[in-house]
């Protein structure tokens, strides 16, 4: 099934605090791997999901995105990875951050916001995201050796 969301819709899902309310324990993905993490609204009625997915040729290549509707990516930053170019013909830079726009999807990239610090880790990175997605009781995850 395929959602379209009108730029509110997307807005306001972007904007809903968001929950994990499970008890696993998550270890960050190695190289090449992928982890999808199962996130709800306070009230229980929007469900999300935070993906975490790392290249396996490029160590610092790293995606974090949260979605809505099962496949509407609401937002997504790119790090370590090549540059993107926009609809309009812009070139942005890595690391980027991808928002919901009405008719593109998540085909626009913009800079990273200045609110995310700028001596980042990929840890401090994830973490930031989530706090941009609204992420308020956030999954415990676990550091790998290589992260």
């Amino acid at each position: 099934m395929s959602f379209i969301l009108t730029q509110q819709e997307a807005d306001d899902l972007l904007g809903i605090e968001k929950h994990y309310f499970g008890n696993d324990l998550f270890t960050f993905p190695s190289l090449g791997g992928a982890l999808r993490i199962l996130l709800h609204s306070g009230d229980s009625r929007e469900e999300f999901s935070f993906d975490i997915t790392r290249s396996c040729i490029v160590l610092t290549k790293n995606t974090f995105q949260t979605r809505a509707k099962k496949t509407i990516v609401l937002a997504r930053i790119d790090i370590g990875g090549a540059p993107h170019r926009n609809p309009d013909g812009e070139e942005i830079l890595c690391p980027h951050l991808h928002v919901y726009r009405e008719g593109y999807g998540d085909k626009w990239a913009i800079p990273v916001p200045g609110n995310f610090s700028k001596s980042m880790t990929v840890w401090q990175i994830m973490n930031e995201f989530m706090d941009y997605c609204k992420v308020i009781i956030k999954p415990i995850i676990h550091e790998e050796l290589f992260t």
